[in-house]
């Protein structure tokens, strides 16, 4: 979701993706570790030095442990080994951000989970996301694409016409151009450039061989063109800033459909990358089969059309969609169709069993500031007698944030591997400072409750902090083993009065990104990261 807040909905039902990557690929994966590498091995002292010798290299920033990373070590290196011998050469390169040396690299590249690439060009002037696919063959098509010319120049009418033919499913952005010089068609090639992960471009000083479709071809100008809504929508700011800007808000509809299927994916993908607030739907009955459902369709597509200046981006999801995604905002099949805002920061609005009349007020008091937000949580344990003790975002302010004791609170997922793993070792923490009455060892469910961001960044699984006495929220990254996590609490552990309390309250709640970033996966795609 850095800009990997990515908001992508975390439907629960389908995250074994995320435990069966984490944890099925350790032979491959040391396989490949064994073989000479094409892959370069970059570190904090060499990192620079190497990136300034290629006009194009990638960085895949891994951990051993992860089961991402595992799996997709035989495919990068054996695109490693093609890509070499590209013209020209693409080099493939890896980091190991479990070496404590290599943490700073961590901080300058905002890596957020396992595995993240980053393509790096220009001898480091340009660095961006790689969001392309995981193995070999897609690997070696994807980067030598990128590595190209990042626009098509079209001659003719049959070259326009061919281009958008073979992109008819593609958003295609087309510069249209007098000659093919000065400012501004640098410019077009500048966001080409960053974009064209995303988009296929093209460009042409020939403003007569593209077909008008009833928009009338000017120069200069730029035509984005699209399979939804308005098919051609054109701007005439070519600044940088302004290009970027209109190509990524119109790629998207006014209210974009969650489906599994393949066109559908674009739009998806850019809907939950976005850092605007997001307006849902989720539907109870088939819009195709219920004319109320129809109908309710019909008024929040235009409520989300009339409020798209305000900010907000709206997805609807059809009743065989909805299920999982009530379900992670703590809401029962009963209370759909339900409508949901969330913002970028993780707070919550709910509209539970909604008519349609009532969708534009709700908003519209949304935008006034007149909503109160939802917190999920789950019950208060009746029982809690366990050695680990159970936390939920009821109790977050009582037994954490208040208690002047030394929590450390790990945020778990039921599903993630790596969460079960480490679930005997806390155990044994918790038993040996059980006579200890200034520690506690406690877990918290960050998918069936929230938890704000501001007190605790959590963006993967496990995610583990020790929450002093004195109120500071220390992350812990250091080995899953019992030695390691005692020494860690035993080494930054306070009394009360040694530190200003801090964050006492819970009322800017939120979700984990890395949980929102698995919707990814519940629409079959493949874009999963492993837990940090």
């Amino acid at each position: 979701m850095g800009k990997k807040a990515l908001f992508l909905l975390g439907l629960l039902a389908l995250s074994a993706v995320w435990v069966n990557g984490s944890e099925n690929f350790e032979e491959d994966g040391e396989a490949a570790e064994s073989l000479v590498s094409d892959v370069l091995t970059l570190d904090v002292g060499n990192f620079t030095e190497t990136i300034e010798k290629y006009d194009f290299i990638v960085v895949e920033f891994y951990a051993p442990w992860c089961g991402h990373c595992k799996r997709l070590a035989p495919e990068y290196e054996k695109a490693a080994t093609i890509l070499k011998n590209n013209d020209p050469p693409i080099i493939l390169a890896k980091v190991d951000l479990d070496d404590e040396y290599n943490k700073p690299l961590a901080s300058e590249f905002n890596i957020a989970g396992f595995p993240t690439l980053k393509i790096i060009k220009n001898k480091g002037q340009l660095i961006q996301d790689y969001s392309g696919p995981r193995e070999s063959d897609g690997i070696v098509s994807h980067l030598q694409k990128l590595s190209g010319p990042p626009s098509v120049e079209l001659k003719s009418a049959e070259e326009a016409e061919k281009f958008l033919a073979d992109n008819e499913k593609n958003l295609v952005v087309i510069g249209v151009f007098d000659k093919l010089e000065g400012e501004e068609y640098e410019s077009f090639f500048k966001v080409a450039d960053a974009l064209r992960s995303d988009y296929e471009f093209a460009h042409t000083a020939s403003s007569s061989i593209v077909p008008e479709d009833g928009v009338p071809v000017t120069a200069p100008s730029v035509r984005v063109i699209k399979n939804f809504e308005e098919k051609i929508t054109v701007s005439s700011d070519l600044s940088t800033a302004a290009l970027s800007k209109f190509i990524e808000e119109t790629s998207l509809p006014s209210v974009t459909e969650m489906s599994k299927k393949p066109e559908h994916r674009p739009a998806l993908m850019k809907f939950f990358e976005s850092t605007k607030t997001k307006l849902f739907l989720f539907m109870a009955k088939s819009t195709e089969e219920d004319a109320e459902s129809k109908d309710l369709l019909t008024k929040f597509t235009a409520v989300a059309k009339a409020n798209k200046d305000s900010g907000l981006i709206a997805l609807f999801a059809e009743s065989d969609e909805s299920d999982n995604a009530l379900q992670f905002f703590g809401l029962e099949k009963a209370d759909a169709p339900a409508v949901v805002i969330q913002e970028d920061k993780g707070k919550k609005y709910i509209l539970k069993n909604v008519v349609s009349s009532k969708v534009a007020p709700w908003v519209a008091a949304y935008l006034k500031g007149e909503l109160k937000e939802h917190i999920k949580s789950e019950p208060i344990p009746e029982t809690n007698d366990e050695p680990v003790k159970v936390i939920v975002s009821s109790t977050l302010q009582t037994e954490v944030l208040d208690a002047k004791k030394n929590v450390l609170l790990e945020f778990y997922a039921p599903w993630c591997g790596h969460c079960k793993k480490l679930a005997p070792v806390l155990d044994e923490v918790a038993v040996s400072f059980e006579k200890d009455d200034d520690v506690v060892i406690a877990k918290f469910d960050a998918t069936a409750n929230d938890v704000s961001s501001d007190l605790f960044d959590v963006q993967g699984f496990p995610t583990i902090y020790l929450y002093t006495a004195g109120g500071a929220a220390i992350p812990y990254d250091g080995d899953r083993s019992k030695e390691d996590i005692t020494k860690f609490i035993n080494d930054n552990r306070t009394k009360p009065e040694v530190e200003e309390k801090k964050g006492s309250t819970i009322g800017d709640a939120t979700s984990p990104a890395e949980t929102l970033e698995e919707a990814v996966d519940a629409v079959d795609m493949t874009i999963v990261k492993d837990e940090l």
